[in-house]
């Protein structure tokens, strides 16, 4: 099994603070996005920065991947502990407690690492003749896109659980399950599988897998609510002179009419283009970022003077300064 190193594929030093790692993870996110990404292995890029930056951002998680992750070497095999046991000491031991709450989608060295769900010692789980227990919930994250959560998906992931065998002794059990995203999965939300749990003792059936919704950072859009916000670049000309232009949205491209004399941190709404949900949608609010050419030539820097001649103004004319 492969140690991933987080810091690597985010290419930050072991001491980035939060906004460096943010900064980082936006910055390859718009470059392996699959949606507009040309790199040939820009969906595992993308799957891995997504893993990356769900470590890092938490500060628990963070500390608890620096304290192994500093004892191993790229491409080294990790073997995990033996037993459910060793995992809950390694984790007390810590002074960290961990749970499947804490797992995304992460790879199998991480997974293992903390192991994926809560499990009561094994002597709450002994076996005894004719005794009945149902089976501990189980808790987990699940890392969605954006995409995704507009849209509704199908999900195949893997989750470890606690199961106690005839001898009585605690192990962890990795179930491959699937599951489906409803169109308009908001962060937080919970989707609950039936006996995808903890499995119940003698003859009382499993616990239930609880999943709560988290949906990765965008590169282009961000959520309030139901609504999306994009910034929009435009032009000087699109600006003073009103343009057609196309925006994206997550069902796809749009015409929106520009008026002329449209500035910079305008908000212009798209109704209905922002998330499903009832009563309604959410909207869609594109917010103005002029954008301004550099004048590389003569020529242009005269078309810029011609401006300025033609067209005087001070937008600081008002400042008492």
């Amino acid at each position: 099994m492969e140690y991933k190193d987080y810091y690597a594929i985010l290419g930050v030093e072991k001491n980035a603070s939060e906004d460096d790692i943010k900064r980082a993870y936006r910055r390859l996110a718009r470059k392996y996005h699959p949606d507009v990404s040309k790199e040939k292995n820009a969906e595992e890029q993308f799957k891995n920065l997504q893993e990356a930056y769900e470590v890092l951002k938490d500060q628990e998680k963070r500390n608890a991947y620096n304290q192994l992750g500093n004892n191993w070497k790229s491409g080294q095999e990790f073997r995990p502990p033996p037993d459910w046991q060793q995992v809950a000491q390694f984790n007390r031991g810590n002074g960290q407690s961990f749970n499947a709450e804490d797992l995304g989608e992460f790879s199998d060295f991480f997974a293992n690492l903390f192991g994926g769900g809560r499990a009561a010692g094994p002597r709450g789980h002994a076996r005894q003749a004719g005794f009945n227990q149902r089976g501990s919930d189980q808790h987990a994250t699940l890392s969605i896109m954006l995409e995704e959560a507009f849209q509704g998906a199908s999900k195949t992931f893997q989750i470890q659980i606690p199961e106690v065998d005839a001898n009585g002794n605690v192990r962890a059990t990795v179930k491959t399950l699937k599951v489906t995203i409803p169109a308009g999965a908001e962060p937080g939300q919970r989707l609950r599988l039936a006996k995808q749990g903890a499995p119940g003792m003698g003859d009382a059936p499993a616990g239930d897998l609880y999943l709560e919704i988290a949906i990765a950072p965008h590169p282009f859009f961000s959520l309030q609510g139901q609504d999306v916000y994009i910034t929009l670049p435009v032009t000087p000309w699109e600006a003073a002179l009103g343009a057609e232009i196309k925006v994206p949205t997550l069902g796809g491209p749009v015409g929106m009419k520009l008026a002329g004399g449209a500035q910079s941190g305008q908000k212009l709404r798209l109704k209905g283009r922002g998330m499903p949900g009832k009563p309604h949608a959410g909207d869609q609010y594109a917010i103005l970022q002029i954008h301004t050419p550099s004048a590389k030539t003569a020529e242009q820097r005269q078309l810029y003077e011609k401006m300025a001649e033609t067209m005087p103004f001070n937008p600081r004319e008002d400042w008492s300064i």
